[in-house]
C-alpha cells in the first residue's frame, strides 16, 4: 500500500567527517551502502537498521515509514 504522505528526502550526514547530503529514497528497496561523496568513507546501516538512511539520514527509508517506524523492514537490501 502506498501512503501520499511518505517523505522522499533524507540528509544523509556521514559519521566520519559530517559532509552532508540531500539524497532521494527509493520507494522499492533499501539502500544498503552509501559511499560519502567528501571524505569516501563506505557507509552500512547500523546494527538493527535495514538501510543507510535509517542509520544516518534525517528521515527513515519509505517502508519504514509506511510501516510507522515498526523494527522490522520489508526492503530488498543491497541496491547499494
Amino acid at each position: 500500500m502506498q501512503d501520499n504522505s511518505l517523505i522522499l528526502q533524507s540528509i544523509i550526514t556521514c559519521p566520519h567527517c559530517g559532509y552532508r547530503e540531500m539524497e532521494i529514497m527509493p520507494l522499492d528497496a533499501c539502500r544498503f551502502f552509501y559511499d560519502c561523496k567528501a571524505c569516501g568513507a563506505h557507509l552500512k546501516p547500523k546494527p538493527g537498521d535495514c538501510c543507510v538512511f535509517c542509520s544516518y539520514g534525517t528521515v527513515p527509508c519509505p517502508p519504514v515509514q509506511a510501516s510507522r517506524g515498526a523494527s522490522t523492514c520489508a526492503c530488498s537490501a543491497g541496491d547499494g
